[in-house]
């Protein structure tokens, strides 16, 4: 990738407040935009790029400040996600899936577990990644002593190679208790594929993954205590604010292809012939669908903000999350991210109506835009979130908690 770097992010003070941190962002995305059709055309391990995120302070955005994280909240680590995804969107979906697994801890872990886990994260500036694939056959965990066994394949693996460490998910063999255990990347039994070949998000490293007898000890199963779970509702609030990272994701791709379209109206194309005008930026409909366009990604980045607002004061009292709380915040979710889907995917489609058949030279690279979001928001069908929003209008019905709601 571009060596433009800005060297003095190791001189200059920190950023300290949300608003300096979401500027800091805007600078990473200004570096990994210089080149970013390239990057995405040759497919390489974003080794670079994750570089970059660390050296910029961002791996750390929700670390404890005593250890050198910056102790921001969601609402920030969210528009950070945005911000990057502008530019490009695999990197920003490496950085929101590394917030969600850096949070896992948190999310399921005892008190002890996640501020020992969150310190050498911050310290370190580990970066995250996850084999958790529900749609998988599970993983299959035993015991042996001390010890914890991992066994079995995943389909994704989201960061792998780039990662420092690991999340692990399985089910305890012949039950059907799951537990989460952290381990480094590096850990005998663990390889990773190089099979993810698909038509975007192409920089995510997210092949597959066999789990060959991976050993950690006892001790770092999240959440148990003398090997027995200690459940919380808000143990299940990792579907919604995964959901939002992907929320996020989809706005900060659909915004940057309208920073890139426009900037390409301006600059290269051409005005129609029979329209009367000399400059395409004054065609009537080439304004009018840029004010179309617009208007409806500031109201979908308007949803996304007031949810992530609501989201965070259940973050910030988790032993007070209820099942109502919680699958209230759920249907939210479930509406930003069905908005969010439905206008990326115009956004990065209907641009090409106003930059021109020679917009769509290869090297312009304005279709990276459209195949991101194509890809990811297949994730899961958005007609059930649709369907989640309506049961509860219609019947008051909560989302029952499960890896997809």
């Amino acid at each position: 990738m571009s060596t433009a770097t800005p060297a003095d992010w190791t001189t200059r003070p920190a950023p300290r407040t949300a608003a300096d941190w979401i500027a800091r962002a805007a600078e990473v995305a200004a570096v990994l935009a210089t080149d970013a059709a390239e990057r995405d055309r040759a497919g390489a391990t974003p080794y670079a790029e994750v570089r970059l995120l660390k050296d910029s302070g961002l791996v750390t955005l929700l670390g404890p400040v005593q250890h050198g994280g910056a102790g921001q909240d969601w609402r920030t680590a969210y528009r950070v996600v945005r911000e990057v995804a502008k530019a490009d969107g695999s990197i920003g979906q490496l950085l929101g899936y590394h917030y969600l697994w850096n949070w896992a801890a948190r999310l399921v872990g005892t008190r002890e577990q996640w501020e020992h886990v969150e310190a050498e994260a911050a310290r370190n500036r580990w970066f995250f990644g996850g084999a958790v694939n529900p749609r998988d056959k599970d993983v299959v965990v035993t015991e042996d002593g001390d010890e914890l066994v991992f066994t079995g394949r995943k389909s994704f693996s989201t960061g792998s190679r780039v990662s420092d460490v690991t999340v692990l998910e399985g089910v305890f063999e012949g039950t059907d208790r799951h537990v989460f255990a952290i381990v480094p990347s590096d850990s005998e039994g663990l390889t990773f594929h190089d099979d993810w070949d698909n038509i975007g998000q192409r920089l995510t490293e997210s092949g597959g993954v066999t789990l060959d007898g991976v050993r950690t000890p006892w001790s770092t199963a999240a959440g148990y205590v003398d090997k027995r779970f200690q459940p919380r509702v808000y143990n299940t609030l990792n579907v919604p604010t995964i959901q939002l990272v992907f929320v996020n994701l989809y706005l900060g791709i659909a915004g940057g292809a309208l920073e890139t379209a426009a900037t390409y109206t301006r600059t290269k194309s051409r005005s129609w012939l029979h329209g009367g005008h000399e400059r395409a930026v004054d065609e009537p409909y080439v304004i009018d669908t840029y004010g179309d366009l617009t208007a409806k990604l500031w109201a979908a980045e308007a949803l996304a903000d007031a949810v992530a607002a609501e989201g965070q004061r259940l973050h910030d009292d988790p032993d007070a999350v209820t099942e109502q709380a919680r699958g209230d915040f759920e249907v939210r979710v479930a509406a930003a991210k069905s908005r969010a889907t439905d206008v990326a995917l115009e956004i990065t489609g209907r641009i090409f109506e106003v930059t021109g058949a020679r917009s769509t030279a290869t090297a312009e690279g304005l279709d990276r835009f459209w195949r991101n979001v194509r890809t990811h928001t297949l994730h899961d069908p958005v007609a059930y979130k649709r369907r989640e929003v309506g049961r509860w209008v219609l019947e008051g019905e909560l989302p029952e908690p499960t890896w997809y709601s």
